[in-house]
């Protein structure tokens, strides 16, 4: 009896020590760190030392890349390719000096095959220095709800104070899916950057594997360097739900993360829980000309979920059974809120669809008053 005392409280305290709406995977990583999210929402599906501060190697064009595209207008315009973007160490495309590319080829040439030079080009194109360049790199993953990261160049090469944590980048990486020239380029299996005056054409190759042997990949990048070990953040979307995994310091980077995705779109869909300009009921009205109107939600809300969770959703509704009029349309006569469990998931006001008069002499002079009010004003 003892043994089944401390058994049962064995598996109280773990229910405690797990947030409820949190899934592990059967499969276990031996990645340093590790996140993987659905990317609309920014739902954790699995996670591993997601908050450490460690080194990302090339996954940090992920953050320069969107950097350049919220602070280029057009991707057309030509770069005149910088001295000191000449020769910068690791992986290349082989600038050479007094050449000049658009920035959408520098882009591509960044993302694909991970220049180091096309990126060191692109922030001197954007800033007049790397300091100022890692400046908007960090704005960039501020506005994403990055908090813990710091950037000291835009390739990735190890340097002191340059770091992010795996949940920063899984949300940087969702944000910048969403920029529709980003997950294009991110996507592409080959391009070819044109000859010039200076060099030959140049063939790219992407060197994300998963482009070619896992069923609706769409991105994104990879990284290696001494400190950061094999990095890689991949995405992948099947059926309207898309997971961004992230993994640092991990060799068999691809066939993890291939396992995590495929894992995560077996556990998870994302759900349209409530549909835009969501009718909820009809409620009563009191001293109306109409007996009741109908009220509605304007947004609308999706979420990843297993089909465990679907039916432990709990909808709490906070409105009257009867509303006194006058009410205008479009008023807000309530609220509800959606949980999973004791999470709060969705709140959103309740409004009326119409407008409903009072039967009451007094409220129908005090109209009439104000329109009388509202016309002479338009007239005068």
């Amino acid at each position: 009896m003892k043994k089944l005392i401390i058994f049962l409280a064995l598996l109280l305290a773990i229910n405690v020590f797990i947030p409820k709406g949190f899934a592990i995977a059967n499969f276990q990583t031996s990645a340093k760190a590790m996140e993987l999210i659905e990317k609309t929402t920014g739902r954790v599906i699995y996670s591993k030392n997601s908050d450490e501060k460690l080194a990302m190697a090339s996954t940090t064009k992920i953050v320069t890349a969107l950097t350049v595209l919220e602070n280029c207008d057009n991707l057309d315009e030509i770069v005149n390719v910088d001295d000191r973007a000449i020769g910068v160490p690791g992986t290349s495309i082989y600038l050479i000096k007094g050449e000049k590319l658009t920035v959408r080829e520098l882009l591509y040439g960044m993302m694909l095959v991970s220049g180091n030079d096309a990126a060191t080009a692109l922030a001197y194109h954007i800033s007049d220095s790397i300091e100022a360049f890692c400046a908007l790199m960090l704005e960039t993953a501020k506005r994403a709800g990055a908090t813990n990261s710091s950037f000291s160049n835009p390739h990735g090469l190890d340097e002191e104070g340059h770091y992010t944590t795996a949940h920063d980048l899984a949300l940087i990486t969702a944000k910048a899916l969403s920029n529709q020239t980003f997950a294009e380029i991110v996507s592409t299996r080959e391009y070819k950057i044109s000859k010039n005056e200076k060099a030959p054409v140049r063939y790219l190759k992407n060197k994300n594997k998963l482009l070619n042997s896992f069923e609706g990949a769409t991105g994104v990048k990879t990284g290696f360097t001494d400190d950061a070990g094999r990095c890689f953040v991949g995405s992948a979307e099947r059926d309207g739900t898309e997971f961004v995994c992230v993994i640092f310091n991990c060799g068999p980077m691809f066939e993890e993360c291939a396992t995590l995705l495929e894992e995560a779109f077996k556990e998870y869909k994302l759900i349209e829980i409530v549909p835009p300009y969501n009718y909820i009921r009809r409620v009563g009205v009191i001293d109306g000309k109409e007996e009741s109107l109908k009220v509605y939600s304007r947004k609308g809300f999706s979420y990843p979920l297993t089909e465990e969770e679907q039916n432990r959703l709990i909808y709490e509704y906070d409105i009257p059974e009867n509303i006194e009029a006058p009410i205008e349309k479009d008023s807000i006569v309530g609220k509800f809120n959606i949980y999973l469990g004791n999470k709060l998931l969705f709140s959103e006001e309740v409004y009326a669809m119409e407008e409903v008069k009072s039967v009451n002499f007094f409220d129908n002079i005090k109209e009439i008053i104000r329109n009388w009010n509202t016309n002479f004003l338009d007239i005068a």
